[in-house]
């Protein structure tokens, strides 16, 4: 019984001082924020490298659902061709968790504060949202998501509102 109880003391010992966090946690957040920054740079190139071929990409635009790659990178190309000074500054950066183990898998999420400036009318934004993606082994983003209010922030600075305008371009 005295092993018994050393063994479970021991047990859990060890899983309370383990901090439960992914390995593969840091060097994805590190990815998620050279992802942001890129952005702002209007680096476009480098981030398409950063997304895997067969993406899933969960859209802020109401009714749209999941995006591939192609339609994902016509997206960031808008926003590139048509603000400055884009810039993301993050509040919370998070574990994702896998939702069936409830475990966390190496994923990221963050809450965080989007701001730039429409380069047509010279309108300031300022727009929070919540982003999340996950990797796959070599590094490149195969799932993720935006969450924010698409409808108010073209509403309120004047994005063209679908595809079109950057095909017109």
């Amino acid at each position: 019984m005295k092993k018994l109880f050393t063994l479970l003391l021991g047990i859990l010992i060890i899983s309370c001082s383990s901090d439960g966090m992914h390995p593969d946690f840091e060097k994805n957040k590190k990815a998620a924020e050279t992802f942001f920054n890129l952005h702002g740079e209007e680096n476009l190139e480098a981030m398409k490298d950063m997304l895997s071929d067969d993406l899933k990409w969960s859209s802020p635009k109401y009714g749209e659902g999941t995006i591939d790659k192609a339609t994902q990178v016509g997206y960031i190309e808008m926003y590139q061709k048509n603000y400055n000074e884009i810039s993301f500054e993050a509040n919370y950066w998070l574990p994702g968790v896998d939702t069936l183990s409830l475990k966390n898998d190496g994923s990221v999420r963050v809450y965080g504060t989007w701001t730039g400036i429409h380069e047509e009318t010279g309108t300031s934004f300022k727009l929070d949202s919540y982003h999340t993606m996950a990797f796959n082994g070599e590094g490149k983003i195969v799932e993720g998501g935006d969450w924010f209010d698409y409808g108010g922030f073209v509403d309120g600075s004047t994005t063209p509102t679908s595809m079109d305008a950057v095909d017109e371009e």
